[in-house]
């Protein structure tokens, strides 16, 4: 899984033909990890959302507000081994039009060892524009 990191917002910063060119970068990338089947979703994430935390049986909600480091999206990926995870990651345009990116590279636990139970790899939720 890649979390894309970065200081700015690309589509802020750009000049609106820069931000197409960096659109189209992205769709090249994503082309291109889905024909060597390496894909299994790539999403921006929207700037607006809450967090909810719980203490003592209270519920506390607060609007989410990225301060300094934006959030960009993610990528869920298939590799063999964390070094072809980076490797792949490496290639991500972010790097080329936004200075700052940062992609945090992880593994995803798809099953626990204790219980043996698999975390669902279907999705149904899509957020219409």
């Amino acid at each position: 899984m890649f979390f894309i990191r970065k200081q700015s917002d690309n589509e802020l910063t750009l000049s609106p033909e820069r931000h197409q060119q960096f659109l189209k970068g992205c769709e090249t990338y994503i082309a291109k990890l889905k024909k060597e089947g390496k894909l299994i979703s790539a999403q921006p994430i929207e700037r607006e959302g809450n967090i909810i935390s719980q203490q003592d049986n209270v519920w506390k909600e607060i609007p989410f507000s990225e301060t300094k480091e934006v959030i960009g999206g993610y990528y869920h990926i298939l590799a063999e081994d964390l070094s072809e995870a980076i490797a792949i990651a490496k290639a991500n345009p972010e790097f080329e039009f936004n200075a700052d990116t940062r992609i945090e590279v992880r593994p995803i636990n798809m099953k626990e060892d204790t219980t043996g139970f698999v975390y669902p790899t279907t999705y149904k939720f899509v957020k219409d524009h």
